[in-house]
């Protein structure tokens, strides 16, 4: 399988309108992946939804979701009650983003001892600086 993607001069209009690289530098951080593997379990408040990834900070928890919510990929419903309560669900973009996704979730399961032995063994080379 070839993906083929053309070079692209950094800062180029190509760069920045290209759709791969757009989409990419917003689910590739390290949160949004695991947000959005959350929510496909169903609607979740905030609370629960940080204690079911774990290791998330309050502040990037709610960054990312704000990033999520702003590329539509999931809806935020407040609901008025004191405290506000806020519940997070994927929208049908986002639904549709995690149906490609789960190949990736399932390779990494499988591969995660490669990986995990490869980076082990790896000897950076020497630097020519």
């Amino acid at each position: 399988m070839q993906l083929n993607f053309p070079p692209v001069e950094k800062g180029s209009d190509h760069a920045l309108e290209c759709p791969v690289r757009d989409v990419l530098d917003r689910i590739g951080d390290r949160w949004s992946l695991l947000v959005l593997a959350t929510l496909s379990r169903g609607t979740m408040r905030f609370t629960v939804l940080k204690r079911a990834v774990g290791d998330i900070s309050q502040r990037m928890l709610a960054q990312t979701l704000r990033t999520l919510e702003q590329d539509g990929l999931i809806t935020r419903k407040v609901y008025p009650s004191i405290p506000p309560k806020v519940e997070y669900t994927l929208t049908g973009l986002g639904e549709s983003l995690l149906e490609i996704l789960v190949p990736l979730f399932h390779w990494a399961e499988k591969h995660h001892g490669e990986v995990k032995t490869a980076r082990a063994a790896y000897v950076p080379p020497e630097s020519s600086l």
